[in-house]
């Protein structure tokens, strides 16, 4: 039996060609009739300040250890995800279909809207607001920013926020080492 091209177009749009894929039970759907609109850039580092190993895919994946850091055992019966995580490597993982809704923007609100898990994309960087980012980051999310664009028509120019920007007070990421104009320039690139 083959495919409908309807559902072959929605799993060609719903994972990233080159993200590994690790599924988080931390998604739902999304509201009726809703398409993303909106990407959230975050940062993440566990334990806080430390990078690589395993806690972060642990995390979202409701894995994490509570005895493993002392971190962990405030953290550990958090219910979050991503979309994406792109580590310092600029390796990708991606987490939850983006036709899905993950639960990564928490209370939120964007151009007037709440609820931005509602409409949007979140991708989380390995990193941290007292750290730069590396080059094979910002050039590993203006591909992926692209792509989701020529897959989300919906997703405008405009349409790209940092978790700060959606939940000002509350959240700090992806902080002030994060280049906005680097991505800028990377997009750029990507679209010559």
């Amino acid at each position: 039996m083959t495919a409908r091209p309807a559902a072959t177009a929605l799993v060609q749009r719903d994972w990233y060609p080159p993200a590994r894929r690790v599924e988080s039970p931390n998604q739902d759907a999304r509201p009726p009739g809703q398409e993303p609109e909106l990407i959230v850039v975050h940062a993440i580092s566990l334990p806080p300040g430390e990078f690589g190993g395993p806690y972060i895919s642990e995390l979202f994946r409701n894995r994490l250890d509570p005895a493993a850091h002392p971190y962990f055992a405030e953290i550990a019966a958090l219910r979050v995800s991503a979309h994406v995580l792109i580590d310092r490597e600029g390796r990708l993982v991606q987490y939850v279909p983006f036709s899905r809704r993950a639960w990564h923007a928490g209370v939120s609100h964007w151009d007037g809207r709440e609820r931005c898990n509602d409409f949007s994309i979140g991708i989380e960087l390995e990193g941290t607001d007292d750290h730069p980012f590396t080059p094979v980051q910002y050039t590993a999310l203006a591909g992926l920013i692209r792509w989701l664009r020529s897959y989300f028509p919906g997703i405008g120019p405009q349409a790209l926020a940092g978790h700060s920007d959606i939940a000002p007070g509350r959240k700090t990421d992806p902080g002030p080492y994060f280049d906005w104009q680097t991505l800028a320039a990377r997009l750029r690139e990507a679209e010559a």
